[in-house]
């Protein structure tokens, strides 16, 4: 979990390959209207996200019922948000990438092809409630060492 490029994609599918894990890319469940929405430069609101929130929870709770360990790259910014998620899972863990701002931003700059862009930092930024159980993580480093700091973290 984390704001917009923080690396949620790049070191999930990075986790999840190390791991054998299947991973989930969460950008993938959002309604059409959603990523138009992000695409103008226009912050999601809370009632926006609901359905997909939904559809994400969806995806842990047959995940949880097949028995599979995933990896699902998602912003999760609110405490509400983390509550459905987890859905009564106790095995769902949040990893929270976060690293300065400045360098953040710095990598939304250079990012091509994604709809949400620098604009809505500052937004995601303001709506992010710090998690309280939830294994933080550094990500100003390379992949491969946020990876060994994440799996060191989790005891895997």
């Amino acid at each position: 979990m984390g704001v917009s490029g923080s690396g949620k994609t790049t070191i999930g599918r990075l986790l999840s390959r190390e791991l054998g894990w299947s991973f989930y890319e969460g950008d993938e469940l959002h309604a059409p209207a959603n990523v138009e929405k992000m695409s103008r430069g226009l912050p999601l609101t809370d009632a926006d996200r609901l359905s997909w929130l939904e559809s994400l929870r969806d995806l842990i709770d047959r995940c949880v019922r097949r028995g599979e360990s995933a990896v699902i790259a998602c912003s999760a910014l609110k405490k509400a948000y983390r509550r459905i998620l987890q859905g009564g899972h106790p095995e769902v863990v949040f990893v929270h990438l976060k690293a300065d701002p400045r360098l953040i931003a710095d990598r939304l700059k250079r990012r091509v092809g994604h709809f949400a862009g620098p604009v809505l930092l500052a937004s995601q930024l303001a709506t992010l409630e710090e998690p309280e159980h939830a294994l933080a993580v550094d990500v100003s480093g390379d992949p491969e060492q946020i990876v060994a700091t994440i799996r060191r973290g989790l005891g895997i």
